[in-house]
């Protein structure tokens, strides 16, 4: 238990990928270890600047290098219906002409530009699709009016009562599948971008998605981004076709965590059952916040409050991949209007340090499962090899009269870790143990019952000292130090220089 719990809380594990090499125009590499250390950053076009445009993001592109991300998920951009539009400006999500560009962006030299300058700086561009549903100005309305959803009446209506400024699509009409599967193609084809981003994926039928992928990736191999867990109704078969998925779930769990309705166990057993249903090369995407979140449910300090440092930390050290909302790394502390301008205000904040040293981290120290089921031969028990004290054991350290980070922290901390942490280092501390002291310690918590069992070499190799104790759990800081003290005795110091 301690193992995958430790799996959760530490360490960088992260999507091992296939063996094949992914290489795309402009000098940009799409391989096993980009994938691997990839982060993601959702962009929104109309917010980022006062202009709003391609131009003005473009300039943005070191910026957002410099943060350390991999991956650029562009809100869409294509033109915004006009009939039945929320708002001054409408949703992003109401699509008026698949291969268009929104005017108030810019025109489709601009958008090329904006994709040369991404892949210059190494860096992927995906689009976000929007294949449920059209804006009602489409011409596909007029075109094509069985293309869509109807009523008893024969009436065009939306995927959603709530949607009211889209047409919801049919799903079970095969020239519009065509349609739509040509209208994406254009976009990897002849613009040049490297994926999508497809909102709404477990609504939308199957095999359009089967069909549509095995073409882009004829084309080039594409990175393909599903919005949709194994939770949605028809989410599960999305995992073997899409290289990632959202961690809804996931960030469910983290809201509650911060609101103190939720613990770091319920996280744990969580992300344990992802492991038996999610494959090693599924980047699941976990996040504090995205458009949806932010817009209507609020920004991450309305939500996640004084936790919201560390639950950002913690999608970084989950399975999975880290995204960036746009504007996250300035410290966003509102809700972007969805329909009308609402800049983001660009001021210093912790949080730009603290993604770019993440994003290094992940860069630099990456874990992936390494497929190597065939090769092993053995795994070693406890009774045959003990691990080093505390190994596989993330600990946070603060000082002890912070009383508003402990608070913090109190909520992410598994209890039974900590107390195994404090018996395994109190043997450490007994023994005066360092990096050159051959000691094994482990401990585990049954039934109310601790167990730990420890070993100690002599200095030469040549005798092993052992000593096992179990006891009622509340004996946790007592225990570790009885254990040390009868191996102390019993080496008579032999393991020391």
């Amino acid at each position: 238990m301690r193992i995958i719990y430790s799996l959760l809380i530490g360490l960088l594990l992260f999507v091992s990928c296939q063996n094949n090499s992914k290489t795309y125009d402009n000098q940009i590499t799409f391989s096993d270890e980009f994938l691997s250390s990839a982060v993601i950053y959702e962009a929104n076009i109309r917010q980022f600047t006062q202009q709003g445009t391609f131009a003005e993001f473009q300039k943005h592109i070191p910026h957002l290098k410099s943060l350390g991300v991999d991956i650029i998920w562009l809100m869409p951009i294509h033109p915004i219906g006009e009939l039945k539009r929320k708002g001054g400006l409408g949703s992003y999500y109401s699509i008026k002409d698949y291969r268009g560009v929104n005017p108030e962006f810019g025109n489709l030299d601009d958008f090329k530009k904006l994709i040369y300058a991404i892949h210059d700086a190494g860096m992927l561009v995906i689009l976000d699709w929007v294949a449920g549903h059209t804006a009602w100005d489409h011409p596909w309305v007029a075109d094509h009016p069985d293309w869509y959803l109807k009523d008893s009446d024969g009436n065009i209506i939306p995927p959603n009562p709530d949607w009211t400024d889209v047409a919801g699509l049919d799903f079970s009409n095969a020239e519009m599948l065509q349609a739509l599967e040509d209208d994406m193609s254009y976009w990897i084809e002849d613009i040049g971008v490297d994926g999508f981003r497809c909102d709404a994926a477990y609504n939308i039928s199957i095999d359009f998605w089967k069909k549509t992928i095995n073409r882009l990736n004829e084309t080039k191999p594409v990175y393909m981004l599903a919005e949709s867990d194994a939770n949605h109704k028809g989410g599960y078969p999305l995992i073997d076709l899409f290289d990632s998925s959202y961690g809804w779930h996931t960030h469910h769990l983290l809201n509650e965590i911060a609101r103190g309705n939720e613990t770091a166990k319920s996280l744990t057993e969580h992300l344990i059952g992802m492991s038996e249903v999610y494959s090693p090369t599924h980047a699941v995407m976990n996040f504090t916040s995205n458009h949806d979140e932010n817009s209507w449910q609020g920004d991450v300090f309305e939500r996640l409050g004084p936790a919201a440092e560390v639950l950002s930390v913690l999608t970084y050290v989950m399975p999975g991949m880290p995204l960036i909302y746009g504007g996250q790394e300035f410290g966003l502390d509102k809700r972007l209007a969805f329909f009308e301008k609402d800049l983001i205000e660009k001021k210093d904040s912790p949080f730009f340090n603290l993604f770019t040293k993440l994003n290094m981290l992940k860069e630099n120290n990456r874990i992936k499962y390494l497929n190597l089921d065939n090769e092993i031969s053995e795994i070693f028990s406890t009774d045959q090899i003990i691990p080093s004290a505390g190994q596989g054991i993330i600990a946070l350290q603060c000082r002890d009269d912070d009383s508003e980070i402990i608070s913090v922290l109190e909520k992410i901390n598994h209890k039974d870790t900590y107390k195994r942490a404090h018996i395994e280092r109190n043997i450490l501390k007994v023994l005066e143990g360092d990096c050159e002291t051959a000691i094994g310690a482990y401990s585990i918590i049954e039934g109310g019952k601790i167990t730990v069992q420890a070993e100690l070499f002599s200095l030469d190799g040549s005798q092993i000292f052992y000593e096992k104790k179990s006891g009622n759990i509340d004996m946790f800081k007592e225990i570790g130090t009885e254990v040390g003290n009868t191996l102390k005795i019993k080496s008579n110091n032999s393991y020391k220089k």
